[in-house]
């Protein structure tokens, strides 16, 4: 089975098209150090919780978008391989630079799936 590593942030709504260039522009860098998948999506349904809730997790403001992520890696070797190049890629500090949503209130994590239908 392979292994993800999921990511929820806040993105302006005024940065939908900033963000999917970006995230454009990013996937390749990924599938190029080893992801054999790279999924955005854009909040659509995303409602608010009574206890918790996505929104909350990353902190979203009224004008915000919740978008959920995944990477898809053969495994985690792989995974925790791709990370160290990402890190050290100039090409990936480059758009650090410029990320069109605050990367403090992102959210992610290495998943190993236990089911996949």
């Amino acid at each position: 089975m392979s292994y993800v590593d999921g990511f929820v942030i806040a993105v302006p709504a005024a940065n939908k098209e900033i963000y999917r260039a970006f995230a454009a522009k990013a996937a390749p860098l990924f599938k190029e150090f080893g992801a054999t998948r790279v999924v955005e999506c854009w909040g659509d349904d995303v409602p608010e919780g009574t206890v918790t809730d996505f929104r909350g997790a990353v902190k979203a403001k009224d004008d915000e978008i919740v978008v959920f992520s995944w990477v898809e890696y053969p495994s985690k070797e792989v995974r925790d391989a791709a990370n160290a190049r990402i890190m050290s890629d100039p090409r990936m500090k480059e758009m650090g630079a410029g990320m069109p949503f605050d990367g403090q209130r992102m959210i992610f994590g290495g998943f190993a799936p236990i089911l996949d239908v």
